[in-house]
C-alpha cells in the first residue's frame, strides 16, 4: 500500500445474475473521481444503463455504495447509498437513490468492498454470500415469500451473528415500486426493493474479518474525532436542547435535544435515568429520543434506549416497548425506528383516541412498524398515508374500487381508529392484493397512471404535499423558503437533502445564526427565520448550492446528511461555530490526499452535475427549467389569504422563485433559460467527454455569450 491507499477498501464487486460471474474492480482508479455512495453509482448508470430502460427491466443495474469514511472512527458513517433507475419516478423511471444506515456499509468495507453493483436477473430466487473473498449466489427458494425479519433470521443463523443482511420483503417479491431494502432491523433504503425483486435478489448477507486503513496521523485522526464529537448536538444537528437548563444559554422547544436530566429511559432493565452533563461526549445519545419527539412524553416510559449505525453516537432509532400490543394484536411487544419509519402506523388514520400522541397512537406505531418493516413497504415519507387519506376523504376511493373491494375494507376500524385497521391495510399494499394494493403500491404515480388523477389536480393540495415526478415535498418553503424550494426541483425523487433544514432548525437565535451565514455563505442574509422570509439573493442561492454539494458529498463518503452538515456546534465557547471543513479534514487524513474544503466541494459539484447530466439524458430533454425543476402550485397559496414575505406565512412568491431559480443556475454554472449545464461547467469538472456526449444528443445549451 501506498500512503495515499487509506480509506477505501480497494475492491467494487460485481455480480451478474443473468450469468453467475462475479468479478471485481480497482475502486480509485475506476471510480476515485467520484469517491463512492451516489457519484460510483450515477457513474455506472451513466457508462452501463441506456437511456429508456425500465426500473425492472433486467438492464437496470442496482448499485449498492458505501463511502471513503464508512467503517471508520467518524462520527455517523453508516451510510450505503443504493443507486438505480427509480421505480417510484413518474412518468418515466430516472436516476434515484436510497440511502439506508446501520451497519451493512461498514461490513462490506470490512469484506474488502467499497460497493457492489448487481446486474442481469437470475432464473430463480438466489440471495448473495459475502464474506471477505468468498462471493457465492445461493439459493433463496425457500425464503421467497417471507417477509424481511424471517429473512434475516435464517441467513444471520446460516452465516453467523456477526453478519448483516440487507433483505426485502414481500413487496419487493411482488415488484412493488414502493418497495424497501432494509439491514440491522430498521435501516431502510425506499424505493429499490422491487428493483431486487425484479433481478429475484432476495437478500444480502455480508461478513468481514478486515479493516479500513488510516492512511494519515493517527493521533491527528483521533483528535479530529474527539473535535468533531465535541460539536454534536442532538438529532439533525439541533445544537441547543429542548428544555431550559443552567448548562445551556439558549433553548428551543422546537429541538429535537429532548434527553432533559430527569427523564427516564422507564422500559430499560433497569430504568436509566438521564442524568448529569447534557455536554459529556460519553453520553451524547441520551440527548435523541426520536419517539418521545414525534409521540410526546408518555413515550419516555416505554423507551428501551436508542439504536442507530455504526459510529453514530446520536442513535436516533428509539427502541419501544409496548407490552400491550402482544396481547392485544399478537405482535412482538419491541420496535424500533425514527422519523416516518416510527409514525408508519399513526400516519395512516384521519383521528385515534386520546390525539396523536396518546397510548393509541403509540400502539399504531407499533403495528405499523411490525408490518412495514417485515412486508417491506416504504412510506414516500408519508406521501403514501397522505394519497391515502385524501382519497379516502374525497370520496374517490369508493368510486374508483369496485363495490365488493370497497365494502370488504373495514372503514369502521379506520373512523374509531383502530391500529388493527393496518392488518388490513397495509398487507394489501405489500402484497399488491385487489385494486387498491396493486394502485397504492405504486406510489402516487399509481393515481395518475392507473386511475387518470391529474398531477396538476394532486399538487394543488397543500395537506398532501406533494411535489413532483411521484414523490413529496422534503424540507423545503415550510423549513427554509427559496432555499427549499431550489432543493426541492433538483432531484427525480423526494430531495432528502438536511444541510439546509439542519441548519435553519438548529435552535440557535437567529442573530446567530445570521453570524455563522455570514462567515460561510458571505452574509447574514443568507438565511432567514423560519415563516419570516425575505425577497430572494444571491446569498441564499450559494447556500442552496452548497447544500446541495454537502449532501452528495456525504452520501459520497457514508455520512449521515440527517446529522449533518456541522456548521453550527453547542459550544458557547466557539460561539455556537462547527467546522465547515470538517468532511475535508476526515477525506485528507484517511486517503492521504491531502483536499482543503473547497477542493473537496468541487468533487461534490461534479456529482451533483453528473446527476444532472444523467436526468438530461435519459429525459431527453433540455429545456430542464420548465420540464424538470417544477413547483407546486400549494407553494403559492396560503389559506388565510396572507401574502407572500409576510411573518407566518410560507406562501412564495412566483417572480421572486422565477429570480431564485435564476441566481441559483448562475452559481451553479448552469444555463439561466433552460436550467441545463453548459460546456463550460462540465469542462471545469472534469466531464468533459459527459458534456461531449450530451452536446451530440443537442443536450447543452448553444453558447449565449
Amino acid at each position: 500500500m501506498t500512503k495515499t491507499d487509506g480509506g477505501f477498501a480497494g475492491k467494487v464487486l460485481r455480480v451478474d445474475l443473468s450469468t453467475g460471474k462475479i468479478s471485481t474492480q480497482d475502486t480509485k482508479e475506476k471510480y476515485g473521481a467520484v469517491l463512492g455512495g451516489t457519484g460510483l453509482g450515477y457513474q455506472v448508470l451513466w457508462e452501463e444503463v441506456l437511456p429508456g430502460t425500465g426500473a425492472f427491466d433486467p438492464g437496470n443495474k442496482i448499485v449498492f455504495a458505501t463511502g471513503v469514511l464508512a467503517g471508520t472512527g467518524v462520527p455517523c458513517n453508516g451510510r450505503t447509498a443504493v443507486t438505480c433507475l427509480f421505480p417510484t419516478c413518474w412518468p418515466r423511471h430516472l436516476v434515484g437513490s436510497g440511502h439506508m444506515g446501520g451497519n451493512f456499509a461498514a461490513k462490506l468495507k470490512y469484506a474488502g468492498y467499497d460497493a457492489l453493483i448487481v446486474e442481469g436477473k437470475a432464473e430463480r430466487p438466489v440471495w448473495l454470500f459475502i464474506r471477505d473473498g468468498r462471493v457465492e449466489l445461493r439459493n433463496a427458494s425457500h425464503l421467497w415469500g417471507s417477509g424481511i425479519r424471517r429473512t434475516n433470521l435464517e441467513i444471520s443463523q446460516e452465516m453467523g451473528a456477526d453478519c448483516s443482511v440487507a433483505a426485502i420483503g414481500q413487496a419487493g417479491e411482488k415488484l412493488a415500486p414502493m418497495a424497501i431494502v432494509a439491514n440491522s432491523l430498521s435501516h431502510s433504503a425506499g424505493g429499490v426493493g422491487g428493483v431486487m425483486g425484479s433481478k429475484n435478489l432476495k437478500a444480502i448477507g455480508v461478513q468481514g474479518s478486515g479493516a479500513v486503513r488510516i492512511a494519515g496521523d493517527k493521533a491527528e485522526w483521533e483528535k479530529l474525532i474527539t473535535f468533531h464529537l465535541s460539536i454534536l448536538g442532538g438529532n439533525n444537528q439541533h445544537v441547543v436542547p429542548s428544555f431550559p437548563t443552567p448548562q445551556s444559554e439558549y433553548y428551543n422547544p422546537g429541538s429535537r435535544w429532548v434527553g432533559e436530566p430527569g427523564k427516564r429511559w422507564g422500559a430499560a432493565d433497569p430504568p436509566v435515568e438521564i442524568t448529569g452533563n447534557i455536554y459529556d461526549l460519553n453520553r451524547i445519545a441520551y440527548r435523541t429520543n426520536s419517539a418521545a419527539f414525534f409521540l410526546g412524553e408518555g413515550a419516555w416510559k416505554h423507551t428501551v434506549r436508542g439504536n442507530g449505525c455504526t459510529a453514530c453516537p446520536i442513535r436516533c432509532h428509539t427502541v419501544l416497548k409496548v407490552p400491550a400490543v402482544t396481547a392485544k394484536y399478537g405482535i412482538r411487544e419491541v420496535a424500533q425506528n425514527t422519523c416516518a419509519g416510527l409514525l408508519f402506523g399513526r400516519s395512516f388514520f384521519k383521528a385515534l383516541p386520546g390525539g396523536f400522541k396518546g397510548q393509541t397512537a403509540l400502539e399504531a406505531c407499533m403495528v405499523g412498524m411490525h408490518l412495514a418493516d417485515d412486508l417491506g413497504v416504504w412510506c414516500n415519507y408519508g406521501q403514501l398515508q397522505r394519497d391515502f387519506l385524501k382519497l379516502q376523504r374525497e370520496g374517490l376511493l369508493k368510486a374508483k374500487l369496485g363495490a365488493a373491494e370497497y365494502a370488504s375494507i373495514p372503514w369502521d376500524k379506520f373512523e374509531s381508529g383502530d391500529p388493527a385497521f393496518l392488518f388490513d391495510i397495509l398487507p394489501r399494499i405489500g402484497e399488491r392484493q385487489g385494486e387498491l394494493g396493486h394502485v397504492l403500491s405504486q406510489g402516487t404515480a399509481g393515481l395518475f397512471s392507473q386511475w387518470s388523477i391529474s398531477e396538476e389536480y394532486w399538487s394543488q393540495d397543500h395537506d398532501a404535499v406533494y411535489w413532483k415526478m411521484g414523490h413529496p415535498k422534503h424540507h423545503a418553503n415550510e423549513d427554509d423558503g427559496q432555499c427549499g424550494v431550489i432543493i426541492n426541483t433538483q432531484y427525480n425523487r423526494d430531495a432528502q437533502c438536511h444541510s439546509h433544514s439542519n441548519f435553519v432548525r438548529n435552535g440557535l437565535p437567529l442573530a446567530v445564526q445570521k453570524k455563522l451565514a455570514a462567515e460561510i455563505w458571505g452574509s447574514p442574509d443568507a438565511v432567514d427565520a423560519v415563516g419570516d422570509y425575505t425577497p430572494m439573493n444571491v446569498h441564499k442561492a450559494r447556500r442552496a448550492r452548497w447544500s446541495l454539494v454537502r449532501k452528495e458529498l456525504h452520501d459520497c463518503l457514508g455520512l449521515c446528511n440527517w446529522m449533518g452538515p456541522w456548521v453550527a456546534s453547542p459550544l458557547k465557547e466557539r460561539g455556537y461555530r462547527g467546522d465547515d471543513s470538517l468532511e475535508s479534514k476526515f477525506y485528507s487524513l484517511a486517503t492521504g490526499q491531502k483536499l482543503d474544503r473547497e477542493e473537496l466541494d468541487h468533487m461534490g459539484e461534479r456529482i451533483v452535475t453528473l446527476h444532472r447530466a444523467l436526468t438530461l439524458r435519459d429525459m431527453g430533454e433540455l429545456d430542464m427549467r420548465a420540464r424538470h425543476d417544477t413547483v407546486p402550485p400549494w407553494v403559492f397559496e396560503d389559506a388565510s389569504g396572507a401574502a407572500p414575505f409576510t411573518k407566518g406565512t410560507i406562501r412564495m412568491d412566483r417572480a421572486d422563485i422565477s429570480r431564485a431559480m435564476d441566481l441559483f443556475y448562475e452559481v451553479m454554472g448552469w444555463d439561466k433559460t433552460t436550467g441545463a449545464p453548459t460546456a463550460e461547467a462540465y469542462a471545469r469538472l472534469g466531464l468533459t467527454e459527459v458534456g461531449a456526449a450530451l452536446q451530440a444528443k443537442n443536450l447543452v445549451p448553444k453558447d449565449r455569450s
